[in-house]
């Protein structure tokens, strides 16, 4: 890595590396004192959306992130040079390459590989050594997204983070475990950590039949808020789990829960933590960013919402009313510091740095890499095994598509021989350079889910539309309470042309198939393979066997750009 002091110092000051001296025993070899004052009298630091990615990683961010209505040009939808000029961040610097996808092969090279557990536990034991009680929020999607976690069912993510010093988190994809696994992480592996959802409640035929709930008789699954002091100040922490958890993932996983955004509830549970003594009240959001932005323009009395979700990286707090919300990126990648000054129960003032983890710059925690060594330890040959290489860049984030489920959809085609595909809007999984081996830890870095099935059906050109009709409206919506997050449903074999400002089922046209090039037909019957299907009993290999034979036939993946997709 080639990072000279000027840079490194740069870095650091749009960091804001929240009061950390940095010396040569942290900083490796970059040897540069550093360190920027604690403000306020207390901190909240957050991260969001890590997928289970215990090591560093290479993660391009999207090259298009489209907003509707209100949202439309407004942060997180800027990307590219539109981002550095609302931000007002100097192109090519260390922050460039952070928040941008802008040369992002020469900056990867250049700036090396983000996030890493290990990296991040000497970041948050450096701040938390400069402001004692600070707290550690986990906004969800922490026990999903690799290999050993899979395999372990979520618990290696649960020792790190409790390593880590996670004091309270909420959730998403931990859900996909299911129940049964759930329940018995809170109860018997989680703590110290709390978990919190105030949105998630019994059905009503499971309340009648008395299932489990944190509060039985209001039929509550999870503690909803509590109470923390922090350097003599009580602050109120209301956990808000993914609304739509049921809708975007298999509902045969979670069958006696129900859940929503409960904007009525939000409410209630902000009065009961000030009537608890709460001076500050913080939601712990997996809403995603444009729920959340409505959700502070409608409820009074939240003084922050630390988002999460839509995997968005900001490096400002927004204010919406008298709110801060607070987008922390995903993967690791990240480290967000809050510093409040509360006075007579309302914030005063504030400071904000969103941190970037530059694995090659922060020396990693000898703790917390023993502990991943020892996670890794029985899976290491298994993960570690080349089965390819990447001849071109290799990425998912991007509204409609990314390269690497492009792969995944030519895999899909040739191994399922089907003549279309379809590869879920994930928005998790890491990013590979020209030049590096494909591993089989880097196919589970995209494929790694407990309902992975690559199955093959036949669908109808109607259908095919009513499947791209639908995502597109959870995706486009004109009312975020009706946006799901995620991406646009990456699509092999076919083209179309999508109107994003079109009101439902008139978003799509000009559907065509690729290998004829004569257009959909409503009546017709294609063969298609999709993997993540949400039916229960879904049949077919698992979708990383897939990709990884035909990897291992192709030895080489270079994938041109997708111009198939036509944006209007």
């Amino acid at each position: 890595m080639s990072l000279n002091r000027r840079e490194f110092m740069r870095l650091l000051a749009m960091a804001g590396a929240a009061g950390m001296t940095v010396n040569s025993q942290v900083f490796g070899d970059a040897g540069v004192e550093y360190d920027l004052p604690t403000f306020g009298n207390l901190s909240l630091l957050h991260f969001t959306d890590c997928h289970a990615q215990l090591m560093p990683v290479h993660f391009r961010e999207p090259n298009i992130n489209i907003g509707i209505g209100d949202a439309f040009g407004q942060p997180p939808h800027v990307v590219g040079e539109h981002f550095l000029k609302h931000f007002d961040i100097a192109a090519g610097s260390a922050k460039a390459h952070a928040f941008t996808y802008l040369d992002f092969e020469a900056a990867s090279r250049k700036y090396g590989k983000v996030g890493g557990f290990a990296h991040l536990a000497t970041l948050v034991k450096r701040l938390r050594a400069l402001r004692p009680n600070s707290l550690l929020l986990d906004g969800g999607d922490t026990w999903q997204g690799s290999a050993t976690s899979l395999w372990t069912h979520g618990q290696d993510m649960v020792d790190a983070c409790k390593l880590l010093g996670v004091d309270i988190m909420t959730g998403h994809w931990e859900f996909t475990y299911g129940m049964d696994r759930v329940r018995e992480i809170i109860d018997e592996h989680l703590l110290p950590i709390e978990f919190l959802a105030q949105n998630i409640m019994l059905t009503e035929d499971a309340s009648f039949e008395g299932k489990p709930a944190f509060d039985e008789e209001s039929g509550q699954v999870f503690k909803p808020y509590t109470i923390r002091e922090m350097n003599g100040i009580p602050v109120g922490i209301i956990g808000q789990a993914f609304p739509y958890t049921p809708v975007a993932n298999p509902r045969y996983m979670v069958p006696t829960w129900s859940f929503g955004i409960r904007e009525k509830a939000v409410r209630k549970r902000v009065a009961a933590a000030r009537a608890a003594g709460a001076e500050l009240v913080v939601l712990l959001s997996h809403n995603g960013f444009d729920v959340d932005r409505k959700l502070a323009s409608r409820v009074d009395g939240i003084d922050v919402i630390l988002t999460g979700h839509t995997h968005d990286a900001i490096p400002e707090a927004i204010k919406v009313n008298n709110t801060l919300l607070v987008a922390s990126g995903s993967h690791g990648k990240f480290l967000a510091r809050l510093d409040l000054d509360v006075q007579g129960g309302r914030v005063k003032d504030y400071r904000f740095k969103l941190i970037p983890i530059l694995s090659d710059v922060i020396k990693s925690d000898q703790e917390m890499a023993g502990i991943i060594q020892k996670i890794r330890a029985p899976h290491e040959k298994k993960i570690r095994r080349v089965v390819g290489r990447a001849d071109s860049l290799l990425y998912r984030r991007g509204s409609f598509n990314g390269t690497f489920d492009d792969m995944i959809c030519d895999a899909l085609l040739e191994e399922r021989d089907a003549e279309i595909a379809l590869s879920p809007g994930f928005r998790w999984g890491g990013s590979l350079l020209p030049g590096q081996d494909i591993t089989v830890e880097d196919i589970f870095n995209q494929t790694a889910i407990t309902y992975p099935n690559a199955y093959r059906s036949e669908f109808t050109g109607a259908f095919l539309k009513e499947i791209l009709e639908d995502v597109a409206d959870n995706l486009f919506n004109t009312d975020p309470y009706y946006q799901q997050g995620g991406d646009m449903v990456r699509v092999g074999g076919m083209g179309y042309t999508i109107n994003t400002n079109n009101p439902m089922g008139k978003r799509i046209s000009g559907m065509t198939l690729l290998k004829t090039g004569k257009p959909i037909e409503a009546t017709k019957n294609y063969v298609v393979s999709g993997w993540a299907s949400v039916n229960e009993g879904t049949k077919g290999p698992p979708v990383y066997d897939v990709v990884t034979k035909y990897i291992e036939k192709k030895k080489a993946i270079n994938i041109p750009p997708n111009q198939n997709i036509r944006i209007k």
